[in-house]
Formats: structure tokens, sequence, C-alpha cells
């Protein structure tokens, strides 16, 4: 799908359920019109990689995700080659006392394919969305690995060359700020912050996923939700969690959130210890209290 204007994009995102606010849609926009990779960075819960699935949703291409972590190597993230069937073809000429040169087994047939190279070797016509997720859990040599994908879209094979994008991809990086970002890195894409969405935003995106749940119920927990993210926990509950309260809310056939439910079903909005801990005082003190204002 091909979109002229950001308006256009806005309401094909709109139809897939995924709300944008002027700033956030003129940086998808810019991804996709002038494929340059897209740096998005918030607090954890606030809906980037949510974006990325939109964009692939709505762009008609494959969805791509690279996970990133602690200690996440390379081979990954661009490419491997298939030892097993490079053995077997080895054992095979043994067998058939045919000769067979190192060349031989470094070919495309033999090559694997990780989410940056399917990437640059998806053919179209709708491009591939690539989200890197939370760029920031990764080592600095595996960032700076990615900086000739990120400001060439091509991925470089020793044996076998350069392959470079036919269709470049829609790029989005997602970031937490665990760590600070290299400089080079932030050079090569476009970024977006994106700010935690207020209370009656985070209803509408409620009533988007569950669309059952009864207004009272996903205004009450929306309010409940925003109010929790003040309360300084070690994990604050995002969007996401507001979406899952909500269903379980809903399938326990709660219509009208009080104290009580919240408590009942509190681990489905706050995942630790001393969080759970803190949320119950704060519900006692009124601070957290159902009624109370938002």
């Amino acid at each position: 799908m091909n979109f002229s204007t950001r308006i256009e994009l806005d309401a094909a995102l709109d139809v897939a359920d995924y709300l944008v606010d002027e700033g956030l849609s003129t940086a998808l926009f810019l991804a996709w019109s002038i494929r340059q990779p897209l740096l998005l960075e918030g607090e954890p819960g606030v809906g980037k990689t949510t974006a990325a699935k939109a964009m692939a949703a709505v762009l008609g291409g494959p969805f791509l995700r690279l996970q990133c972590y602690e200690g996440i190597s390379a081979s990954e993230a661009l490419y491997e080659w298939n030892y097993s069937r490079q053995l077997l073809e080895i054992r095979l000429a043994e067998t058939a006392d045919a000769a067979i040169e190192a060349t031989d087994l470094f070919t495309e047939d033999f090559l694997l394919g990780r989410p940056l190279l399917d990437a640059v070797r998806h053919p179209g016509p709708a491009p591939a969305v690539l989200l890197i997720d939370e760029i920031d859990r990764a080592d600095d040599d595996f960032e700076a690995m990615l900086f000739e994908f990120l400001g060439e879209r091509s991925v470089t094979v020793p044996e076998l060359g350069t392959f470079e994008a036919i269709e470049p991809p829609v790029v989005v990086l997602t970031s937490n700020r665990s760590r600070e970002l290299h400089d080079a890195l932030k050079r090569r894409c476009l970024y977006h912050w994106i700010e935690f969405p207020d209370v009656a935003r985070i209803a509408q995106i409620v009533r988007r996923n569950v669309a059952e749940g009864a207004e009272p119920l996903v205004d009450a927990a929306s309010a409940f939700v925003r109010r929790a993210r003040e309360l300084g926990l070690d994990k604050p509950p995002g969007v996401a969690e507001a979406i899952d309260w909500v269903g379980a809310l809903h399938a326990l056939g709660v219509t009208n959130l009080d104290d009580a439910e919240a408590r009942r079903t509190l681990t489905a909005v706050v995942k630790t210890p001393d969080d759970l801990r803190t949320a119950h005082a704060a519900i006692d003190t009124g601070e957290l209290s159902v009624g109370a204002d938002g």
C-alpha cells in the first residue's frame, strides 16, 4: 500500500487499531517515505514495538523482528552458514569419490538468512518492516555492527559479496534508554520520543483492543494504571498491562471496577512482590483508590 500523505497513513493505522499523535505519525511516515531508520525511545509500555507491527500490517509486507539482548551475536542478526548441510555435502562427495572445493560450500544454497539479511533480500513489492527491538540491551560492538546496514541498506557476506536491498525495508529501532546509544547510530536514524499517554488516550487504546469491555470498567482501569505509574514502582505498568487487565476483568464478569476487584486482580498490573506491597498500601491510603481523582 502506498501513502502520499501523513494523513493517509494515519487513517490506515487507525483502521489497524494503532492510535498515533501528529509527532509519531510524522516520524512513521518519514520512515516509510524516505526509508530512513526510525529510532523510537520511551518508557516501557508506550507502544514502541506495536508501532512497527502496525506499520507491517498497513504496508502489507513481512514483519521481521530482531530481539536484542546482552551477548547477542552478529550471526543471529545477519546470517549463518548451514553447517549441517555443508557437512552432508562433504560426506556425499566423499562417498561419490568426487572433488569438492571450499567455494562449493559457501554459496547462497547454504546461506541461512537472519533478520537483517532477510530484510535486504526481500523482493517486494511491499517493503519488509524490520524491528530491531531494545537495541540498548545489546553491547557496543553489536551496535557498531549495524552501521553498514542502517546507513546503506546492505549486508556484506565475505564469501559472496554485498547484498543490497531491492526494496529498501522500513526499519524501526526501539530503546528503553537503559544505556546511551552511539552517536554514529543516532546520526543514521530519524528519532522520536513516545510520551506515555494520558488517561483518555489509554482508554481509547484499551477500547480498541478489548471492545467488549464495559465503558466504566475501561475508564476506571485506565485511570488506575496511569496513577500506578506515579508510585515509583520498580516495574511501572504500561498500556499493555491495562489491556490485559481489562481483558481479565471482563472475563471475570466485572463491569464496574472497585477497590476490592482491583486488589483481587492486581497481579495483572503489578509484577513484583515489592511493587505489589506498594500498590496495596497505596490502595489502603486512598492514593490508588479506584474512586480517586486521576
